[in-house]
């Protein structure tokens, strides 16, 4: 007996001195294998096949019906072994495949595994070093563009986001990161700075996504404050229809400042820096750290050349931009806010245009205005900015007090609440500053100072429904002393443990 493929058996018959095959397929039945025999030996369909013993004797037919069956039920049985040896191949070649797969997951698995123990070494030891953190760029990886060419998806935005992002009442809460880089494509657009200076926009894209890359997450610095800052002074170019007033170098100092002003912000003011004796305050000798950095970072994106959007620029003018830049961000250290302030007051009532250092003082002062310019905004959009603020202060007088350096009282979560965080920031630096620049632009008195106006209104009525509650509470608590001290001074004097026996109540008698 031999095999052919898996659908048929062969026989071979030794009939009459020849060799005779016989091909059975899987589905032959007794009667089927009958058939076939009588074919093979050249006999009628229909005859009557004996099968002898060996000794010659004939065997029953009904004997011979269940050989048949028997051969039959064979050929059956090697046609499903056959299947089922394919079948278990191919199931082991899946279980291999498996295993395989599986092995590598693992793998993966203990990679990952020991990558997070490294990350969580790494944060410990962070979190226990010394205060001369670097809280700067080690290394120049978040400087280039992650991406071979920007991805952020081209948004068309409605004629009625194109209107509201001209006014500062635009809300900066609803708008996603690639959004946000959306908008300021286009304000460098919409302000003509694209063609007028002969920016690639596929230059724009990728410094804009680099920009975002190196703003921190922290609650208050981060991208979208430089959006909104960004916005603001947007808005106030329309408004105080600066184009007319400056020229379109201006125009893009300003607003390139303003995208710049807080890059690689910490989330640690310069406070913090100077008393932590950080390497940025080292490195800048005390006078302006984080607003040095900020420039540092912001002219290291643009020394990479797929970042450049002043790659047409001749070195003159390159060299402007670069002084006007750097001029504007340095300007937006709080602590310099006095001095700054009152040069502007000195020369609006006779502000002349033409005058360069009029200009660049203006700038200055624009700059700061966006910078701090939340309050101006509905507040709806501005208030979560108090919290995300307050957020951020929290943070640093909780450090500042396991390091054992001062804190600011308005830093401290046990000192300061909202209403005062608010009211004299907004009545002794906002106001007074948005007020200056109304005497020059009037126009803005409606849109921006007298929402401070009522912002800082707001806060003083805050304030007295805190003051009274602190009142009810304060008064409240006064009224329990008093009628505790007033019930221990009837209580009897003979000693401790007179008085014991009075409170816990009357022994029993054994």
């Amino acid at each position: 007996m031999g095999s052919a493929s898996s659908a048929y058996r062969v026989i071979y018959l030794d009939v009459d001195g020849r060799s005779q095959k016989v091909v059975f397929s899987r589905f032959c039945s007794p009667c089927d294998i009958k058939e076939l025999l009588c074919s093979a030996l050249g006999l009628p369909r229909n005859t009557t096949i004996f099968l002898l013993d060996v000794t010659g004797a004939m065997v029953s037919e009904e004997l011979f019906q269940n050989v048949l069956t028997q051969v039959a039920e064979q050929f059956s049985r090697a046609f499903k072994i056959n299947e089922l040896k394919t079948e278990v191949t191919n199931r082991l070649a899946m279980l291999e495949k498996r295993v395989e797969l599986e092995g590598l997951k693992v793998v993966e698995i203990e990679k990952c595994r020991s990558d997070i123990k490294k990350l969580r070494e790494e944060m410990a030891s962070r979190n226990n070093r010394s205060v001369t953190r670097k809280p700067f760029l080690e290394d120049n990886k978040k400087l280039t563009p992650r991406r071979d060419m920007p991805s952020y998806p081209k948004y068309h935005l409605s004629q009625e986001t194109v209107e509201a992002l001209r006014k500062p009442t635009f809300d900066v809460w609803q708008w996603e990161p690639n959004e946000m880089l959306s908008c300021l494509e286009h304000i460098y657009h919409d302000l003509g700075l694209v063609k007028d200076f002969s920016i690639n926009p596929i230059t724009l894209k990728r410094w804009l996504l680099c920009i975002h890359d190196n703003y921190r997450n922290n609650p208050f610095h981060n991208f979208r404050h430089c959006f909104c800052v960004t916005q603001m002074m947007y808005s106030m170019v329309h408004l105080c229809s600066l184009q007319e007033r400056f020229t379109q170098m201006d125009i893009l100092i300003l607003i390139t400042a303003a995208v710049c002003h807080d890059l690689d912000h910490p989330g640690y003011n310069n406070t913090y820096q100077i008393n932590a004796r950080t390497e940025l305050a080292v490195r800048y000798n005390d006078i302006s750290p984080l607003e040095n950095h900020h420039c540092a970072v912001a002219f290291q994106i643009f020394s990479q050349p797929d970042c450049n959007i002043f790659s047409n620029f001749d070195p003159e003018t390159f060299k402007q931009i670069r002084q006007g830049t750097i001029t504007l961000i340095l300007a937006t250290d709080m602590a310099r806010h006095g001095e700054i302030l009152d040069s502007f007051k000195q020369k609006v009532d006779s502000f002349d245009f033409t005058n360069e250092e009029h200009v660049t003082c203006l700038k200055m002062v624009l700059i700061k205005c966006c910078d701090i310019s939340n309050e101006v905004r509905p507040m709806e959009v501005a208030e979560p900015w108090v919290d995300c603020l307050l957020e951020e202060y929290f943070m640093q007088s909780d450090r500042e007090k396991l390091e054992g350096l001062p804190v600011a009282p308005f830093m401290d979560r046990e000192k300061v609440t909202k209403p005062t965080a608010q009211i004299g920031f907004i009545k002794f630096v906002l106001i007074p500053m948005f007020e200056t620049v109304m005497k020059l632009f009037p126009q803005i008195e409606a849109a921006m100072v007298q929402p401070l106006r009522e912002s800082r209104d707001r806060y003083e009525e805050l304030k007295q429904i805190d003051d009274a509650m602190n009142e009810v509470r304060g008064a409240l608590g006064r009224a329990i002393q008093a009628q505790h001290t007033e019930v221990m001074g009837t209580l009897p004097t003979r000693g401790p443990q007179t008085h014991l026996a009075l409170i816990s109540g009357p022994k029993k008698e054994k």
